[in-house]
């Protein structure tokens, strides 16, 4: 969630997909017919939407895994344990998980554009304000809270652009967005780390919110009005039910929202509890050279992009499970006592989730008989609750057992990974 990559050619059919199920419409425009085919590569439009979903993108997961590179600086300030300092990033993605649904519904009421708004804006307001929360508790509560009000972005624009941007460019507008997931993740963790060890870790936090500021002023203003949906055919609760239940009956579905579960849980743990683990003996590196080990992420977004292309050679279940293997091995890899080989892990290990994440949210939309956008919806609930749930656990291990403890207990999740796509997912 992350996510954060590059998702390129996976989307294209998921998009085309999509596309099918949204109801044509003229609203106000006497030159579009009932066949609006969307905004055309080059055009005024279509450049303004890219540029609106980068910056929603940035503005989004720059607050959301802020305080991550902090998390040392956190349990040190709280005077509390890693389990319980990992719960603020914890809180915020079970806040997105249990927001994706409804926010997905919102927008079918009152349009993409009008909820994404909403989303950001709301979600960076707080996000100024929840740094300097009197209490953990009330720490804890503002994070959730600002992980339910930036939902709507992750929940919608997928949809929002399979609708306004033409189908042959879909795709690399869909890579658009995720890049600027990516950067804003990234950003978020190398701004907060070097001002938290500065300033404190809540100086560090505040900063990313001012920037995801900037970040939703350019999505409100940038993203032009929206052509492909007409609210008013907005559906009923009763349709998204069943379209959700007909999802979760399904046995690959399944197997494909457990890749999401299974392995962003572990992946967030790693990430989690490295930072303490390069602050501690034998490594006893500053906050600052810390964060900057989040730079692996750029692994991922070569991964991705790079998943995609092998997957039109290879076959989706052959890429899915090379890329957990790599991930395994990367895992491992963290287990030494050097510095460099650690590093060198965490990046074959981000490669290798990215590659798994980007080729299980493409095939979730792809296997969707019906209801695609709650397919993904579903995708995106998984994904953040294992971020929440694992990513917590993580830290509980951690706490009782060390690294290695943590090392075996992602293993060991993308081992059961790996065997429900073997056992459930037939060759695509």
């Amino acid at each position: 969630m992350h996510s954060m990559h590059d998702f390129g050619q996976l989307h294209a059919l998921d998009i085309c997909s999509a596309r099918a199920d949204t109801r044509s419409v003229t609203i106000d425009v006497p030159h579009l017919s009932e066949a609006w085919t969307g905004h055309q590569r080059g055009s005024t439009e279509y450049r303004r939407l890219l540029a609106a979903l980068f910056c929603a993108g940035v503005a989004t997961f720059a607050q959301l895994y802020s305080p991550q590179s902090v998390l040392p600086l956190i349990a040190s300030d709280l005077h509390t344990g890693a389990a319980n300092a990992a719960l603020v990033v914890s809180a915020a993605t079970a806040g997105l998980a249990v927001g994706v649904i409804p926010w997905s519904m919102v927008a079918d009421r009152i349009g993409r554009v009008r909820a994404m708004s909403l989303s950001v804006t709301a979600a960076t307001v707080l996000g100024l304000v929840v740094p300097f929360a009197p209490s953990y508790e009330l720490l804890l509560a503002g994070r959730f809270l600002e992980g339910l009000l930036v939902g709507g972005v992750p929940a919608i624009a997928i949809a929002y652009l399979s609708e306004e941007i033409h189908l042959d460019h879909a795709a690399r507008a869909a890579g658009m967005y995720v890049a600027g997931t990516t950067v804003g993740g990234l950003l978020g963790r190398l701004v907060a780390g070097p001002i938290g060890e500065a300033a404190g870790w809540r100086i560090g936090v505040l900063a990313v919110a001012a920037l995801c500021g900037l970040g939703a002023l350019g999505f409100v203003r940038l993203a032009p009005k929206p052509l492909g949906y007409d609210p008013s055919h907005s559906h009923r609760a009763g349709g998204v039910l069943h379209k959700l239940a007909a999802n979760l009956r399904s046995p690959r579905q399944l197997a494909l929202f457990a890749q999401a579960f299974l392995l962003m849980g572990g992946f967030v743990a790693m990430y989690n509890f490295l930072g303490f683990r390069l602050a501690a003996a034998p490594f006893h590196l500053p906050q600052t050279l810390v964060s900057l080990v989040f730079l692996a992420y750029l692994a991922g977004t070569w991964a991705s992009s790079r998943a995609g292309a092998e997957s039109t050679r290879f076959g989706r279940k052959r890429v899915l499970l090379a890329s957990i293997a790599t991930m395994i091995v990367g895992v491992a890899i963290t287990l030494s006592d050097n510095v460099f080989v650690v590093l060198a892990g965490l990046v074959i290990g981000t490669a290798g989730f990215f590659g798994a994440h980007a080729i299980a949210s493409g095939w979730t939309g792809r296997e969707a008989t019906v209801g695609k956008a709650q397919a993904s919806s579903l995708y995106n609930l998984f994904y953040y609750g294992g971020s929440s749930v694992i990513g917590w656990f993580g830290g509980v291990v951690f706490d009782a057992a060390g690294w290695t403890a943590v090392t075996v207990t992602i293993v060991g999740l993308a081992g059961v990974a790996a065997a429900l796509a073997l056992v459930l997912l037939r060759r695509d």
